[in-house]
Order: C-alpha cells, then sequence, then structure tokens
C-alpha cells in the first residue's frame, strides 16, 4: 500500500523550507561526523564489495504490483569517484542543518511519543505486505552501505519556487532502492494540529487511535526532501519517477522510496504524496 504524506503546509517544500535556504559548506570531517561514517576501507577493496553487492542483487525491471510478476528491489549504485560522493553528501547535511534536523536512517522512538511495541504491522487495516527476504537482504545491503559513506547518486538542490528538492546525481535503474522514510513515530491524534509538512503515514489501524505516522521534523534523511506530483493536474502524472511503499519487516511497519523508471542525471525525484486516502493538498504543486 501506499502511504500518504499527512500536513497543513499548501506545499510540502515551501514555508519552512524557503526561509532557510543552505548557504554552509561543511568539511569533509564534518560531513563524516554528520553522517556517522565507519572507518574507511582500502578505497579499492570498497569498490570491489560494491560491485560484488550489486552483481549479486541486481535484478531485472518489471511491474511493482505485487500481485503480477514480482519484481526485485535493486541495490543502488554509487558514484565511483569518492570527491562526488562526499559532495552530495554535503548538500543533504547542509539542508538537514539549515532546518534543524538531524540525520537518521532509521525510525526514531522518543518517551512520550509512540512506543516501537505500537508499530506492528498485523494492526493494518486491510493487512500490508511482507518485504521478501530477498528485498530485505537488498535493503540491508544498503543500509551497510550507507554506513560506509557510499550513498545514492543524489544532491539536494534549493529551488527560490519550490524550496528544496532531490534530484538524480547519475543514472538511477528501474526498482532501485531510494531511501526509508524516517523521523519520529508518533500516534496520529497527536499530530493533528502539527504544522510539520512532510508527516508521513506509517500504519494505519482499524482502531484510529493507534495509527501511526512519521514526522522527519527532529529526524530525517534525504526522503524528506523529495517532492511531489500535482494530484489535479493530468500532466504532472508524467513527472513521477518513484513510488513510496509501506512494507512488513519483521512485523514492523516500513515506509520505503523506490524508483518506478530509469532516472537521468539532471532528473528531479518525485512521487505521489496521496497513495489512497488523498488528504495530502497538492492543488499549489508546479
Amino acid at each position: 500500500m501506499s502511504p500518504t504524506h499527512r500536513g497543513s503546509c499548501p506545499h510540502r517544500t515551501m514555508g519552512l523550507c524557503r526561509l532557510f535556504r543552505p548557504t554552509t559548506c561543511l568539511s569533509q570531517k564534518k560531513i563524516m561526523h554528520f553522517f556517522r561514517i565507519e572507518k574507511q576501507i582500502d578505497q579499492t577493496e570498497k569498490s570491489q564489495l560494491s560491485q560484488e553487492e550489486t552483481r549479486k542483487h541486481r535484478r531485472r525491471s518489471c511491474s511493482l504490483t505485487v500481485k503480477k510478476r514480482r519484481r526485485k528491489l535493486l541495490p543502488m549504485v554509487p558514484s565511483e569517484d569518492p570527491e562526488q560522493r562526499l559532495a552530495q553528501m554535503g548538500t543533504l547535511a547542509s539542508a538537514l542543518t539549515a532546518l534543524g534536523i538531524k540525520y537518521s536512517d532509521d525510525l526514531t522512538y522518543v518517551p512520550g511519543m509512540a512506543p516501537r511495541s505500537a508499530n506492528r504491522s498485523k494492526f493494518e487495516k486491510g493487512g500490508m505486505q511482507v518485504l521478501s527476504k530477498e528485498d530485505l537482504e537488498t535493503l540491508e545491503v544498503c543500509r551497510a552501505m550507507y554506513r560506509r559513506g557510499e550513498c545514492p547518486p543524489l544532491v539536494v538542490v534549493f529551488d527560490p519556487l519550490e524550496g528544496y528538492t532531490v534530484e538524480a546525481d547519475g543514472p538511477i535503474k528501474d526498482l532501485t532502492f531510494i531511501a526509508e522514510y524516517t523521523g519520529d513515530v508518533d500516534y496520529l491524534k497527536n499530530r493533528e494540529n502539527d504544522d510539520c509538512d512532510s508527516i508521513m503515514t506509517l500504519l494505519l489501524s482499524e482502531d484510529p487511535s493507534k495509527t501511526l505516522v512519521i514526522c522527519p521534523d527532529k529526524y530525517g534523511n534525504i526522503s524528506r526532501f523529495m517532492s511531489g506530483i500535482n494530484n489535479h493536474n493530468r500532466f504532472a502524472k508524467k513527472k513521477q519517477n518513484c513510488k513510496c511503499v509501506r512494507y512488513s519487516v519483521n512485523g514492523e511497519c516500513r515506509v520505503l522510496l523506490v524508483a518506478t523508471r530509469d532516472i537521468a542525471k539532471g532528473e528531479r525525484l518525485y512521487y505521489d504524496y496521496n497513495g489512497y486516502e488523498h488528504e495530502y493538498p497538492t492543488h499549489h504543486f508546479f
């Protein structure tokens, strides 16, 4: 099932984002510390590891729909040049820092909000699709790559009209894993009047009091800056090149962003914020 963004802002990337344009140029040391990158191994060995992981997990493209012939998720393919990767991470670190957000590639559970025990996919209304063992292996490969500083070829770019956006800094294949949507997990009932414009549905329960959302206002990653399409413009659908899908992973709900077609360098990343609930206002989107 596709998740839905929830928020009061008429355009997710306007408002706060427009007020805080990133201008800070971070040093290599600060970038490494910001993302808590593990100690680097030999560059040649690292390159060989990445190639082996990519060959092992890469699969041909087909439909995302579960009921059709199922496709396998592909691991991201980082840029080969370490300096280019550092520059890519620098754009994300600068944007997150400008908004006062700490980097996190995991869902966070804070006292006073929803406990981790509340995040159970069995509570999902109508059930939730389970991430396959093979796709889970691909997800873990990508998470390990992130920890080594091997990020997908993406940059955060500030647009004076749209605010923060995400662009491909290299080619990305169809079905490539882009990122997991992360942030604080909380009950929707606690966020009904929240002014955060990037709240994402995590668990849609039969019991509204148990519905969970992800709130990336204090912790988050690059998924927070990906743009949404205008659901009221029939031509905007053509811009969509990613999809947000909820999966049950080891019994917990997770939200993954995946490429839905080949993406060329320089393309901006777009997905549908509304899924099937149609609650997020997108009529002001470009």
